[in-house]
């Protein structure tokens, strides 16, 4: 632990409370979320052991030591690419992301997100996100190709950002699924929060977490030979959770074809039809597109939208599943 450490005594008021709840009332000047994050980051000792669980219940007399590292600016270099802008104005930008591209920094990607390539070509986006987040206003995971929207000021981030929380955005993702849903139709609403087994991942959980949303319906079902019968599905979200979708579709048994972290693991299939393999392999990451996304100007303050073709590496299995199939 460093200089900056603090120490604290556990007193029988606190006695049986879980270590993010106390330390969120003692330490009134970080938020739950800050002290959870340091919690896992290692950062906190109870009677010299290491604890890296936020819901770990304290005992009378404990002896925790936090260290609040102070939040190291980190220096964005800005990044020369080209951008595929759908639309721009003096308020707004929405972009079209390619799979692969990050959207802004964070652990171990600090130099060719959306941010860097943002900041190399504008003098001046919104920070009500922070300074290594300019006009972020959400996001779409890295390997997930599609439509978001960038805020140009504080103005219009703050019109978007309530939009985002009222969950009034329409937002409408394609994906390409295992397996047939059932119903073909429907609405997936569960609660969605971190894994227990992996941290880095989310999942459906009973209890805690934020409650999710995702509207879903198939536009094709597949059922080829030497290929499993596969799903074409459009899902509208209500809510945005972290890897909402992905996470849904596993939940249903059909996850995404491609998808490296929630999809079924080691798939071993007797025969597989090669050119469809192939396609597959070039894939390399979940078959996810946002396709749709609209919202209310916050100038205009009228409804706009926009709509983005898929990606060629997503086309190009659509079309070989829509040849084979006929």
């Amino acid at each position: 632990m460093s200089d900056n450490s603090t120490k604290l005594l556990i007193t029988e008021e606190d006695a049986g409370s879980r270590l993010d709840i106390v330390l969120t009332k003692l330490l009134p000047e970080l938020t739950r979320s800050n002290l959870k994050k340091i919690i896992e980051l290692n950062q906190v000792k109870i009677n010299n052991i290491i604890i890296n669980s936020p819901s770990k219940k304290l005992k009378i007399n404990d002896n925790i030591e936090i260290n609040l590292i102070p939040k190291q600016e980190i220096k964005i270099e800005p990044y020369k690419t080209k951008l595929n802008i759908v639309f721009e104005d003096k308020d707004i930008l929405v972009i079209n992301k390619p799979a692969g591209m990050v959207v802004h920094p964070g652990a171990g990607n600090y130099t060719e997100t959306l941010v860097n390539a943002l900041i190399y070509k504008y003098k001046k986006l919104s920070d009500l996100n922070g300074s290594t987040r300019p006009g972020i206003v959400h996001r779409i995971d890295k390997e997930t190709s599609g439509l978001l929207v960038v805020a140009k000021n504080n103005k219009a981030h703050a019109h978007l950002g309530k939009q985002f929380n009222d969950h009034s955005i329409a937002r409408t993702y394609q994906a390409l699924v295992w397996g047939v849903l059932r119903p073909l139709s429907g609405r997936i609403e569960t609660l969605i929060g971190r894994s227990r087994k992996n941290r880095q991942l989310m999942s459906v959980t009973e209890i805690t977490g934020k409650k999710a949303v995702t509207n879903y319906s198939t536009l094709k079902v597949f059922d080829i030979k030497d290929i499993p019968k596969i799903s074409f599905v459009e899902c509208q979200l209500e809510t945005g959770r972290t890897h909402q979708i992905r996470v849904h579709m596993a939940y249903k048994g059909n996850s995404l074809l491609g998808d490296q972290q929630y999809g079924k693991k080691n798939l071993k299939f007797k025969k597989l039809n090669e050119e469809f393999a192939e396609k597959l392999k070039v894939l390399n990451r979940q078959a996810l597109h946002a396709k749709n996304l609209g919202f209310i100007h916050p100038t205009t303050n009228k409804f706009i939208s926009f709509e983005s073709e898929l990606p060629s590496d997503f086309k190009k299995i659509l079309n070989l599943l829509n040849k084979l199939s006929h």
